[in-house]
């Protein structure tokens, strides 16, 4: 019939025969002679076939939703007397049973046979993997086992497409195809008489079964390589002869499982013969090490010399087994599995008899252990002998072997670094246990983790004054207790045990009593492990730990603060720069200012008072220094009368240097001790920010310490700004003054207008002018930085000439552009050089007939302390120049002089409050402001409130009573042409 192989042919692919006739020739006789050829040919095979034995088959269907087929109890397997096999084919859809034979690779050979065929009833091509492993465990047999190699030499197909092999180390692969609705009858010729298994896969299958079996293999064998080289390292830091023994049977279990696995013959191919050798040699080591473990742990030799002599023997016998599986495996293999399982059980008795008699913490300590590899043993017996027949059972046997080395590893630990275990007598150190958990005051903390409750001691209920049983019950009871800052970190801790399923517990937390306070108490409890591998009960003690935390506390509260005045130290400090400068760098709208003070000639006020008043003076500065603070500024006492501060709520220049003149006039205010005024001034330093400098925190604090020095070099009471140049020792304020005198020439000093606005329809009432100068060189010069050196050169009277005269230019402009009632002010500062030389009234006077500003609109600013400096001829003074029509108002009111007796014969028509008194608006602390407005509307004076920077401040002093205010809040200080368009000035007017 078309598209088969005749009766009585070796298999071969055949294509149909055409003959093709030449052109011209008379096809007939060669017709004759093929007819001849092909009788006499198919007379040979017949009776060829009939001198050999005939066999069917029965078909096994093969479908294309099936991923895999056992062929294994449908094959049939044949032993041959020569190199040929006849075999009738299984039946066709047309039910006609065909013969073939097949003839071995070899001539003369006696191979024997495996016969299988399979039907597709689809109409569809079907391709399939057979799979014969090289080594299967299962079924291996314990006597003479079969320890694997290759199964399957060629395979024979009655029809259809030849079966082609496809190359794997672990297995005979042939990739075999069936036509559609074909039944195709296979001969295999065998290698040897065994193969365990054979197997019909869909190629996707089998490729992600094989790539499952191969993670899986590469986790044990990792897992198995870690463990050796843990313990081998614990052998070396160690030293102990437990750990090279238990270091020995895990690169043993390594080593089996590299090969079991076949990755050690991956890494360097070997033949089949090699494998089977290092196969039993393997099973030899493996028994050795279990051995000389067992002796090593159990210390064999301090019990009786036989066990050593016992041992010895055996051993030496397992190492002649390692030598047989050089000439014969099979037989080397079949020992070692019985030495295997006699190790597992003579070990177990040996173990148990040495826990129950003689009570030995070692052998306690094995007893689980030992009972699972026992188990194991058991489980690899029905396995090799044919009595568990899973596929997974092999991977499984190895990764249960690495999970015993595990708790080996473990329970060697264990002993080797709690330094013992368990006593002699069981009963005793349990009682001796409970005592001396009594003794220390410690409570039973035990969680039933399946069943989720929580039994604790009645004294952690009485010492929080709970109900009876509050903290039994849910583990979630206590979440109710706990601190908020502790919840998380305790519950972590506890899940972690339960994932893991081992490790220690101590963990401090607090639980809130009933009257409110929080209590410390520290928790040790490790887990209790199941028979299932899992967590059942984590059992340890509670201590109540309060006393010893606020001692902590305590400790590291004073070894950051200073024992005095409770600031932060030098050490604290240091920290929190640090910290500043680290968010500046981050953030360029943070820009801390470092200010370091030191109270000028405070040893002479030690010396005379006493050093108990002057720890007292230094509290009653640290108090004062720290209600002119917000919560983001620091201050600290880094030595005996040196405080240091870290400003980060100002960040203008002119606010910071606003703020240093705060805390100078805050010390200055006289303090009253013992019936007497005690007057302070201090010289501070400040280090302005300087954005991508990259300063660390020594050089910043070194800087602010350099302008300190420097403000005391200049006779102290004074404010200094670092620059560069301090660091040399030549100074430059030679220079400076030269540049000084030049700066009117140069037209370098500008006058900048700062608004006051009238509080009670927030329109603009005057403006106060502010000196600043812009150095060619160094930018814009504070006036804290050049008016200290101007007033000692006497430059200051030209100055204020000229502020005083632009003041007055301004404002008569804006007095002929607005037609307003009252009419709008500027207010000018005098200096105490200008006060005192009889040439300000010309000046004044000649100011004002030049500019024709109204009577009284320009006003002339002079501080409390300058004026109380020499009050009678101050009271001259001001008398003449109101008398010349300019008005008089005097500044920093309530800093420290309060010279109320005074205050009626001076000529005063504004006061100006202080800025420290409208900061204290925040608190609360009204009391003294509410007194000044309250006096100075009682003698008919305007007020004007400094340092308005919200709207609730401008708010609050309206309410209180104040005319005008003057800050932040309605404006900073602002040029000419900036002023006239507030005001609503025309250009022109100029």
């Amino acid at each position: 019939m078309p598209g088969q192989a005749p009766i009585g042919t070796t298999l071969h692919r055949t294509e149909p025969y055409s003959p093709v006739t030449p052109p011209g020739r008379n096809p007939r006789p060669l017709r004759i002679a093929s007819s001849v050829l092909a009788t006499l040919v198919t007379a040979l095979l017949g009776v060829l076939a009939l001198s050999l034995p005939a066999r069917a088959v029965e078909a096994v269907r093969i479908t294309l939703d099936a991923p895999a087929i056992d062929l294994t109890p449908m094959i049939e397997r044949y032993r041959s007397d020569g190199d040929l096999i006849q075999i009738s084919t299984a039946p066709g859809k047309d039910g006609i049973v065909r013969r073939i034979v097949v003839k071995a690779r070899d001539a003369g050979a006696r191979p024997d046979w495996m016969v299988f065929a399979l039907t597709n009833d689809t109409d569809e091509q079907i391709d399939r993997l057979l799979v014969a492993p090289h080594f299967r465990l299962v079924g291996s047999g314990v006597i003479w086992p079969d320890l694997g190699g290759s199964r399957i030499a060629a395979i024979t197909a009655s029809q259809g497409i030849r079966p082609e092999r496809d190359e794997n180390p672990e297995a005979d692969q042939f990739v075999i195809t069936v036509d559609p609705g074909a039944t195709v009858t296979f001969v295999a010729e065998l290698r040897g008489p065994n193969i365990p298994q054979v197997y019909l896969w869909e190629q996707e299958a089998y490729r992600k079964k094989s790539t499952g079996l191969t993670l899986y293999k590469g986790i044990i064998i990792g897992i198995a390589g870690l463990l050796a080289l843990f313990l081998t390292i614990i052998f070396v830091v160690k030293g102990a002869i437990i750990f090279p023994a238990a270091a020995a049977l895990a690169w043993s279990v390594l080593a089996y499982a590299c090969i079991d696995f076949g990755f050690l013959q991956r890494i360097f191919p070997v033949t089949e013969g090699a494998e089977r050798i290092y196969r039993a040699s393997a099973e030899a080591v493996l028994g050795a090490t279990l051995l000389v473990f067992l002796f090593a742990y159990l210390n064999l030799s301090r019990w009786h010399v036989r066990y050593s002599h016992v041992a010895f023997f055996w051993l030496a016998f397992l190492a002649g087994l390692v030598g047989l599986a050089v000439f014969d495996p099979p037989v080397a293999a079949g020992v070692a599995r019985i030495s295997i399982a006699a190790v597992a059980g003579v070990g177990l008795l040996l173990i148990v008899y040495l826990a129950a008699h003689n009570g030995y913490d070692r052998a306690i300590l094995l007893v689980p252990t030992w009972f699972l590899l026992l188990f194991w043993v058991v489980a690899a017996g029905f396995a090799i002998t044919g009595q568990i027949g899973s596929d997974l059972v092999q991977p499984a046997l190895i990764g249960g072997l690495v999970l015993i080395v595990m708790l080996i590893g473990f329970t060697v630990m264990q002993h080797a670094f709690a330094g013992g275990g368990l006593t002699h007598a069981l009963v005793s150190d349990t009682e001796r246990r409970a005592l001396a958990l009594t003794g220390a005051g410690d409570v039973v903390f035990d969680w039933d983790v399946p069943g989720d409750r929580v039994f604790a001691g009645q004294e952690i209920e009485g010492q929080l004054g709970l109900k009876r049983g509050t903290l039994e019950g849910p583990a979630a009871n206590w979440l109710g207790l706990l601190h908020p800052f502790d919840k998380d970190r305790y519950s972590a801790a506890l899940d972690s045990v339960i994932e893991e399923r081992r490790g220690r517990i101590v963990h401090d937390f607090r639980l809130r009593s009933q009257a409110g306070p929080y209590h410390w108490y520290r928790l040790k409890a490790r887990p209790v492990i199941g028979t299932d591998g899992e967590v059942i009960r984590i059992v340890g003690t509670i201590a109540d730990v309060t006393e010893v935390k606020t001692a902590e506390e305590r400790l590291l509260h004073d070894a950051v603060h200073d024992s005095l005045t409770g600031l932060p130290n030098r050490e604290l400090f240091h920290d929190r720069l640090d910290a500043a400068l680290a968010l500046a760098s981050q953030d360029p709208r943070l820009k801390p200012t470092t200010i370091v003070l030191d109270i000028d000639r405070f040893k002479a006020i030690n010396d005379a008072i006493g050093l108990s008043a002057g720890d007292s003076i230094l509290l009653t500065l640290s108090r004062r220094l720290g209600r002119l603070l917000r919560p983001q500024d620091t201050l600290a006492r880094v030595s005996g009368d040196e405080f240091a501060l870290i400003l980060l709520s100002e960040r203008d220049p002119d606010r910071i240097l606003a703020f240093a003149e705060m805390i100078r006039r805050a010390i200055a205010t006289p303090i009253t001790y013992a019936d007497r005024e005690i007057f302070l001034t201090v010289s501070a330093g400040l280090t302005l920010h300087e954005t991508g400098a990259n300063l660390k925190r020594e050089e910043v604090f070194k800087n602010a310490e350099i302008a300190m020095i420097q403000a005391k070099r200049a006779g102290g009471d004074r404010i200094e700004i670092f620059r560069a140049n301090m660091r040399n020792e030549r100074s430059d304020r030679l220079v400076l003054e030269s540049d000084l005198r030049r700066s009117l020439e140069r037209n370098e000093m500008k006058v900048l207008f700062q608004p006051i606005v009238r509080l009670e329809d927030r329109t603009v009432a005057g403006f106060e002018a502010l000196l600043r100068w812009d150095h060619p060189k160094l930018g814009r010069i504070p006036p804290a930085t050049f008016i200290p050196a101007a007033e000692e050169n006497g430059f200051i009277v030209n100055l204020g000439v000229f502020v005083l005269e632009r003041a007055a230019i301004e404002l008569a402009a804006w007095q002929r552009s607005l037609d307003v009632e009252p009419p709008i002010f500027a207010s000018v500062n005098v200096s105490s050089r200008q006060l005192l030389r009889h040439d300000l009234l010309h000046d004044v006077k000649t100011v004002l007939a030049r500019s024709g500003v109204l009577p009284g609109s320009l006003k002339l600013e002079l501080t409390e302390s300058l004026v109380m400096e020499n009050p009678e001829y101050a009271a001259q003074m001001l008398a003449r120049i109101h008398d010349l029509g300019a008005g008089l108002s005097l500044d920093d009111f309530g800093t420290g002089y309060s010279a109320l007796s005074y205050l009626q014969r001076f000529p005063f028509d504004t006061i100006k409050i202080d800025q420290s008194f409208v900061r204290q608006i925040a608190t609360g602390q009204t009391a003294i402001l509410r007194s000044i407005v309250r006096m100075a509307q009682e003698l008919g004076l305007a007020i004007i409130a400094e340092g308005a920077e919200t709207e609730a401040d401008a708010q609050a002093l309206a309410e209180l009573g104040c005319d005008y205010a003057q800050g932040f809040a309605f404006g900073e200080p602002m040029s000419m042409l900036q002023a006239r368009q507030l005001v609503g000035a025309a250009p022109e007017a100029a």
